[in-house]
């Protein structure tokens, strides 16, 4: 993607796709007004979301518990069903028998189920190109639909944090230390905790606003912290941008003081 941006900044484009080896993936770049940047997933995945219920595709839409919330909002506006899964493919391909689309903050998407219950690369790029193309034709484009977006449902704003660990102990410690004494407040609003223990190592600290999903990585050796803030009012798309990154640094900052690495 670094060397695919740079082309970009060099060439009258409307989009940059990408996928892995394995062509299971998609990951995609586009203009803004400060330049060129890759989406994160969760951005790509209400995208898609937002396109194929404007195509008319109904059914269940997923995602994860640790991906944006948007999708639910989103849902529920179109009156279409939501569910939320754990972490990975293989919940998501299981959430619903009308499964109509699924994503996962990792840059997986399942734009048509009904002919790939999985995450495809391909099928998603594909989608993305024929949304790129059809915002161009109106004089719209990626950037300009994400405003709309967020002008509409609030803007959703998400980080990974993670630690690198060599002993897989000190996770453990961590988690219990977090199990024993959760905080009782994140950016001054109280908290509540949400524990899938024992069945699943995953601890959800709610607050008005946000949360942060805290969880051991399933295939490092790091234990990772999923972070979201919504501001509501998204009019001054700039304001609200400035606003979530100054709730997201704070929101970092508090959660690395009480998992203590």
């Amino acid at each position: 993607m670094d060397l695919a941006l740079a082309l970009a900044a060099e060439r009258d484009v409307d989009l940059v796709v990408a996928n892995d080896p394995d062509a299971d993936r998609c990951a995609a770049g586009v203009r803004f007004s400060d330049g060129w940047r890759m989406l994160r997933g969760d951005e790509v995945g209400v995208l898609l979301a937002d396109w194929l219920l404007a195509k008319g595709i109904r059914g269940t839409y997923a995602t994860t518990i640790v991906s944006s919330s948007m999708l639910a909002a989103i849902a529920a506006k179109h009156g279409v069903p939501f569910a939320e899964t754990l972490t990975g493919f293989k919940w998501i391909s299981r959430a619903a028998p009308d499964l109509a689309y699924g994503y996962e903050e990792a840059l997986g998407y399942a734009v048509a189920p009904q002919l790939v219950r999985d995450k495809d690369g391909v099928s998603a790029a594909l989608l993305l190109a024929e949304l790129a193309a059809t915002l161009a034709a109106k004089g719209s484009s990626i950037p300009q639909r994400l405003a709309e977006l967020a002008a509409e449902y609030g803007l959703f704003s998400t980080r990974q944090l993670s630690w690198r660990v060599t002993d897989l102990s000190l996770i453990e410690k961590a988690m219990a230390r977090l199990r024993a004494n959760p905080p009782a407040s994140l950016l001054d609003r109280p908290v509540q905790v949400h524990d899938l223990a024992p069945d699943n190592d995953v601890v959800t600290l709610r607050f008005d606003g946000g949360r942060a999903v805290v969880r051991p990585s399933g295939t490092e050796p790091k234990c990772k912290a999923y972070l979201e803030v919504v501001i509501p009012d998204a009019s001054d798309l700039k304001a609200a941008e400035a606003k979530a990154i100054a709730e997201l640094d704070e929101l970092a900052g508090q959660l690395s003081a009480v998992l203590a690495f």
